[in-house]
């Protein structure tokens, strides 16, 4: 997951769209991207490029395949839709494959009691709230290795670390606003470990507008310290940038992986073990909540989730925090589409957000009391919306609630049970659908379709994540 590199450029996510095999683009803008990309990320060397090469096949080809396989795209040796989307991302400018280190094997510090120092500092952001993010960014590395890092007020560190613009010396340099964050050396003499942050981005300790140094550092100390990137898109080595409010940050498994294979693991009684990133398709998926959204579907689990698109054959893994950063970053409850007004209503115990589109409505979060739950009730299990009736039904436990969306007001006489209207379901739902007709129950790996208008279960030998073209 974490091959060799010599310098990591932190990015921000851009989306294009565009399809066409490699040699017929739609234009020659198209295949001027096409072939740029292919030459600065994907190594001509016969050994690497061999593996995928094919009787009668050209080298541009084998870089796309090569190219492919590093996304976990499907491997067609075409630029279609998928892979060029991949393309017109922002990312790291070292190349995917090919040896790009400055010491012989795999880089990594000899001793164990490292020491760093900040030369200079942003001024959008107290010293010590620099200082604090920079200790914050070491201690997610020492809490799980035998690593132990020093600050240093004077004489040579590892590890030097700078906020730095445009050209700075290094061979490297920044862009601007935006765009490159920021970029690190692997363990070595001289400038192997230094970071460099660029000071034309707007740095700051909270979320919302402008990078968080922390999670920034983090992930550039990962550099640092002797790692690479990684395909795993959930890992914070990953090469993109996304947020996740600090207090609640919790450094995935993969990373874990990766920082004890090169140093080893911590000399403590209980290992620690983090986060995995989800995979669809894993047979033990469970959803925390589900919706549709203008004929998406949203499958929420931890702090992702999956979106997937009528016309498109695979669905997308993102971040809840990459599209919306004011929503709690991990674990939605429960989550609904209010067809008659085009909103979508997402619950976090006790409390509730709406969206128009991807917009979240000023005003929220609001209390689920103003919904018409009584205060016992501090989460909703699941929920989903009839178009034809224009009710809401409210899942909490063994028993649920009806909402009125054309009153606004939550209906007299409930709640009532689970088993008595929705025969065959059972209680404890984690999320609900209504989709094409039929409601969705999803309850642990199993999902219960329900025919609203028989009250009858249609079919309930289906996975959890059969919606999700698995």
């Amino acid at each position: 997951m974490h091959p060799p590199i010599l310098l990591f450029l932190l990015l921000s996510f851009t989306f294009h769209t565009y399809a066409a095999p490699v040699g017929q683009g739609n234009k020659d803008g198209d295949m001027d991207i096409v072939k740029k990309y292919l030459d600065d990320f994907y190594s001509s060397d016969p050994v690497i490029i061999g593996q995928f090469k094919t009787k009668g096949s050209d080298p541009m080809t084998e870089k796309l395949k090569a190219m492919q396989r590093f996304f976990k795209l499907k491997v067609t040796g075409e630029a279609d839709t998928e892979t060029l989307e991949v393309m017109m991302k922002a990312r790291c400018g070292v190349p995917d494959l090919g040896q790009f280190v400055l010491t012989d094997g795999n880089p990594k510090w000899k001793h164990t009691n490292i020491t760093y120092s900040i030369v200079n500092y942003t001024p959008d952001m107290h010293h010590a709230e620099v200082d604090k993010a920079i200790q914050k960014a070491f201690e997610v590395w020492s809490n799980v290795s035998p690593l132990t890092f020093k600050k240093l007020e004077t004489g040579t560190a590892d590890i030097i670390i700078s906020f730095e613009r445009r050209v700075h010396g290094d061979n490297s340099p920044f862009d601007g606003p935006d765009g490159i964050l920021a970029h690190a050396f692997q363990p070595g003499p001289y400038i192997g470990g230094d970071a460099h942050f660029d000071e034309d981005e707007l740095w700051t300790s909270q979320g919302g507008r402008g990078r968080n140094l922390f999670l920034v550092a983090a992930h550039e100390l990962g550099h640092s310290l002797g790692l690479s990137h990684s395909t795993d898109s959930g890992a914070l080595m990953y090469p993109t940038y996304s947020y996740t409010e600090p207090s609640a940050f919790k450094l995935p498994q993969d990373d874990i992986n990766g920082i004890q294979a090169i140093y080893g693991k911590p000399d403590v009684a209980v290992q620690p073990t983090g986060p995995t990133t989800p995979e669809a398709c894993d047979p033990r998926t469970t959803f925390d909540a589900v919706t549709s959204l203008r004929g998406e579907i949203m499958f929420f689990k931890g702090r992702h989730f999956w979106r997937k698109h009528p016309q498109l054959p695979d669905v997308e893994l993102y971040f809840i925090s990459l599209f919306w950063p004011s929503l709690p970053a991990t674990g939605i409850d429960a989550a609904y589409e209010n067809f008659e007004e085009d909103l979508v209503f997402l619950f976090k115990g006790n409390k509730y957000w709406v969206l128009n589109g991807y917009e979240i409505l000023s005003g929220y979060p609001r209390s689920i009391d103003r919904l018409g739950f009584p205060r016992t009730v501090k989460k909703i299990d699941a929920a989903f919306s009839d178009p034809e009736s224009g009710k809401t039904y409210f899942f909490v436990g063994s028993k649920y609630w009806r909402y009125d969306e054309i009153t606004h007001s939550m209906e007299r006489g409930y709640p009532k049970s689970i088993a008595r209207n929705f025969e065959g379901v059972g209680p404890q739902i984690d999320a609900a659908l209504y989709h094409d007709g039929s409601i969705y129950f999803f309850q642990g790996t199993k999902l219960i379709q329900f025919d609203h208008d028989s009250k009858s279960v249609a079919q309930k030998t289906q996975k959890s994540n059969s919606l999700l073209n698995c």
